[in-house]
């Protein structure tokens, strides 16, 4: 039945009964429903039962002006930044907070909406997510420059992560930064998760673990997925960090830091349903275990040497 045929049965059965209830009881519509088209057939008669436009009378002012929607532009055309990154960017550089909708509306308007980028051909995902800050965190090191290497470590639950500079990827780097880790995450580590380099797997490092009470658990070779998070993470530190500011630069330290605290204070994070890492930690807080609890729990005999070469510590674990 057409609809505006089946709301004039709707009007003439209540003018004749005069009985709401009956009317939407019968003909399966709300009270709400019959008194809209009541209202629209006593001011328009049947015309009033035609469906109107939902196009709003008056369109919302442009939100950004000229000068913004080249800033948005440029960071499309020189850095090929995508939507979230470049929100991020404009709230981090240029004290700028636009939603994603007007930024896509202003990539629209020049055509720029389709960023093309290699889409890697994956086999399958499988997501996967620790329950507790602090059970597992991935550890990883990243050359940037020539005597500039980023070390990236980030908690798995909440995704509070810490990273600091070197020169160069060493055991006495890693121990360095190990306790500056341990310092600066806001709860304690269960366990550390790093692939096999060599810096991570000299006994001074794991020694040290073992006094702090954490689990040292590399990943099997040619398996970056399983550290996906931290490979994601630098990703992201090299395309909105790096790019932007001189390696060499003697303020490297500082600005480091300052880019860590936005990330995890201020940054959304589509993972955490638009929370930022901090926000994840203060939700999860009556959940996470203290240092005493973690200690205690700490089975120092189920811990041994691991040896960086993997078939030789499989073999040694099947001897232990």
């Amino acid at each position: 039945m057409d609809l505006t045929k089946a709301r004039l049965a709707w009007i003439e059965l209540y003018a004749k009964t005069g009985d709401a209830g009956l009317v939407c009881r019968r003909c399966g519509i709300s009270r709400p429903t019959l008194r809209k088209w009541w209202r629209r057939y006593q001011s328009d008669g049947e015309a009033g039962l035609l469906e109107h436009s939902r196009r709003p009378h008056r369109l919302a002012a442009q939100k950004v002006f000229a000068d913004q929607e080249t800033l948005i532009l440029s960071l499309r055309r020189d850095r090929r930044l995508g939507v979230k990154q470049r929100r991020n960017e404009l709230i981090r550089q240029h004290a700028l907070t636009l939603s994603l909708d007007t930024i896509h509306r202003a990539l629209v308007r020049h055509g720029e909406q389709v960023l093309k980028r290699p889409r890697r051909w994956r086999k399958g995902t499988q997501r996967y997510s620790c329950p507790i800050p602090g059970d597992r965190v991935q550890m990883d090191v990243c050359k940037i420059w020539p005597g500039v290497y980023q070390y990236t470590a980030i908690d798995d639950c909440s995704r509070y992560k810490v990273l600091g500079v070197y020169s160069r990827a060493t055991a006495a780097n890693t121990l360095a930064f190990l306790e500056r880790l341990i310092e600066e995450m806001p709860f304690p580590i269960q366990r550390i998760q790093t692939d096999r380099g060599r810096e991570f797997f000299a006994e001074a490092v794991q020694h040290h673990l073992m006094d702090w009470a954490i689990k040292f658990r590399p990943i099997p070779p040619r398996s970056p997925h399983l550290n996906g998070k931290v490979e994601r993470t630098q990703r992201a530190d090299r395309e909105e960090f790096w790019d932007t500011i001189d390696p060499k630069d003697p303020e490297i330290e500082t600005k480091l830091w300052e880019w860590q605290h936005h990330g995890n204070w201020h940054r959304p994070h589509t993972a955490l349903g638009g929370l930022s890492p901090i926000d994840r930690v203060c939700d999860l807080l009556d959940t996470t275990p203290l240092r005493e609890t973690v200690e205690a729990r700490y089975d120092a005999s189920r811990e041994r040497i691991r040896i960086a070469d993997h078939r030789l510590d499989l073999a040694l674990a099947q001897l232990k």
